[in-house]
This record gives structure tokens, sequence and C-alpha cells, in this order.
């Protein structure tokens, strides 16, 4: 997205925090227009794959104050420099939505989280809308409220039950959409937040191969070949995989999607959001999605993988056009003046259309 809004001349300039920052400074280093500066982000802690939340509380708290100073040293560098914005475009960020607030300046926002809040969910696949979807519903309510609009990336398309809402495709990697499926035998697992013990116990017992990232250094045990992350390696993985093993993280999720790859999800415990896109996934006959990674979730998966394939064939595979068209359109609007036409003023339910 930063690429295209370069690319039609606009000037940027970035907030991002953590592993972001030095992967969006090097994408960025042929762009005249790209300014890019490094602010400090929330850090979750884990023990296995469940989220620690007081823990998380703490640690966060601990780094408050140094976080907090620099951040506001680069929030008043931005203000003071003279770069006046027409727009602020936050992936469920406070710190941009905090500067448009203050100097008065529209927001668009794009992630896939405004999902929970924005749409309407079945009973059956939200979790019998329990305690878990009221909270995660109100975190992300407060998170980016009174936005211009809100574009909503998404593999799977509920109603929409709030207004400035455009559901679209998910914002996929130029690698991603070039890539060509080619299945193959092996199963692709990437599980960061698992135990990494018990989760190589419970893959030997199966005849597959299973290549495993996540895991510090290279080593091949029998069925298991423990790979160093490199995104190049990774995704001819993945597009070659018989399917993949993850958490219910979006992003990986929608590239299995698209690329047709059987997911079984194992969403880290206490992170609705990813319960949320597990459901959907099983829902919709692309994978299935278990609380904890057994020997029985492992198998019931691998027995499916076919079946899966075969519903994953109904997808479309998309690309980042309907992004960027109805982004465009929205800056548009916005430098002439204009008010949105009624269908983006109305929930548009994932089928927006420039004409």
């Amino acid at each position: 997205m930063l690429e295209h809004l370069l690319r039609s001349g606009h000037e940027v300039r970035v907030v991002v925090s953590g592993r972001a920052h030095g992967f969006i400074v090097e994408r960025l280093r042929s762009f005249e227009k790209a300014t890019i500066e490094e602010i400090e982000g929330l850090t979750l802690r884990y023990l296995g794959n469940r989220l620690k939340m007081t823990r998380s509380i703490f640690y966060n708290l601990q780094k408050a104050p140094k976080a907090i100073r620099k951040n506001i040293k680069v929030y008043r560098k931005v203000a003071e420099e003279g770069f006046k914005p027409e727009l602020v475009i936050s992936d469920f960020e406070s710190w941009a939505a905090l500067y448009a607030l203050r100097h008065r300046v529209p927001v668009i926002s794009i992630d896939n989280m405004q999902i929970i809040h924005r749409c309407k969910h079945d009973k059956r696949v939200a979790a019998a809308k329990g305690f878990d979807f009221r909270v995660a519903r109100l975190a992300v309510r407060v998170k980016m409220p009174g936005a211009y609009h809100y574009l909503v990336s998404s593999f799977f398309f509920p109603p929409v039950r709030k207004r400035r809402t455009t559901l679209v495709p998910p914002i996929l990697r130029p690698e991603v959409i070039a890539a060509k499926r080619e299945p193959g035998d092996h199963v692709v697992v990437y599980l960061r937040a698992a135990d990494g013990r018990q989760l190589l116990d419970v893959l030997k017992k199966f005849p597959v191969p299973f290549r495993v990232y996540g895991t510090e250094g290279e080593a091949t045990n029998g069925n298991l070949t423990l790979c160093e992350f490199s995104p190049t390696r990774f995704l001819d993985d993945l597009r070659t995989a018989r399917a993949v093993i993850a958490g219910g993280g979006f992003t990986l999720m929608s590239e299995a999607v698209d690329l047709h790859v059987p997911m079984l999800s194992v969403p880290i415990e206490r992170q609705y959001e990813q319960e949320l896109n597990a459901r959907y996934l099983q829902n919709l006959g692309y994978g299935i999605w278990a609380p904890r990674l057994t020997e029985k979730a492992v198998g019931t998966f691998l027995r499916k993988t076919d079946e899966l394939a075969e519903n994953l064939k109904a997808y479309q595979r998309q690309d980042n056009s309907m992004l960027f068209d109805c982004l465009d359109e929205l800056l548009d609007l916005r430098a002439k003046g204009k008010k949105r036409p009624k269908r983006l003023e109305s929930p548009a339910m994932g089928k927006w259309n420039p004409k």
C-alpha cells in the first residue's frame, strides 16, 4: 500500500514499530518521497501457546516511560518539521490516530481487526458471542473511533453493520500474488508461540515430511526439517505444500487461503481475533481449527487435506486492486472536498465498485 501511494506521487511519512521498521526501511529505500520514523509499540508475552495478559501488562508498564518519551519525540518531530498531511492512514495504530485528532486531519483505517466491531457475526461462528467476544469488540471500538472511512481486509465477508465501512480482499504481498500453486507432499509448520519440544514430539508421530519454521537453527531429524526463517524460502515452501499448520494470524491465513493451501489453525489462547479468523476458516471449509495442537487434531487435519483442498478451489484468487481503487477514490474525494457517494456511506458488504 505504501508503495502504491508513493508511485502515485504522494509524499508519505511513516511511523512504525518493531521488526516492521527494518523491513519498511529496506523496501522503501528507493523512494525519495518516503520518510520513516521508528516508534515504540506494545509487546505481548506468551507461555506455550497462551497469551499471558498480566506478564504483558507489567512488561509494557516497565518500558512505558522510555517508550512514551521516544514516541513523543517522534510526534513532535513530525508535527514541527512543517509536514502537513491531508490524510492519516492507520493500521490499528494509536499514535497516528492521535496525531490526526490533534491536528483535525481525517483518518482512513485499514486493517482486519475492525471486522470484529463493524460486522455482524453468526453466533455459531463467533463462539456464542461470549465474554471474550464482547471484550474484543469493545477494545476494537475504542482503538480507532470516528475514522473518515474503514477499509477492512478479509477473506470472509459477514454482513456489515456500521456505516463508512468497506470490506476488501486480503492485502497481499506482490510475491504472494505472483506465486504459482504447485502442491507437494510436505506440510509447513509455523507456530511461534507454541512449546517447541511438545510441537516436535507431536509431529514425529506422523509419517509426513514437516518443514518447521520458528525454531533456532537448521537441522533434520527424521521426518522433521527445522528451517531458519527466510521470506523467500517460506513462501516457496508454502506454495508447494500439501498443507500448513500455523496460528490464527490473519496474514499467513489469508496467504494460505489465496494460494489454496489447507490450514490447521491453532490460535493463541486469549487472542479472540485469531480465534474468530480460525472459526471462519473452518466454517468456509478452507481448513480446521483446534484450541491446542494435539496428536488428534493433527491426525484429523491430515485426513481431511484433500477435501479441504477441493473446497479451496472455489476461492477466487485476488490482487490488491480493489483496495487501491477504493483508497484512491477516498483520497480524491478528500482532496476535492466532496462527500462520499452513497455506496460508500452505506454498508458495502465487501462489494465496492469504483463505477
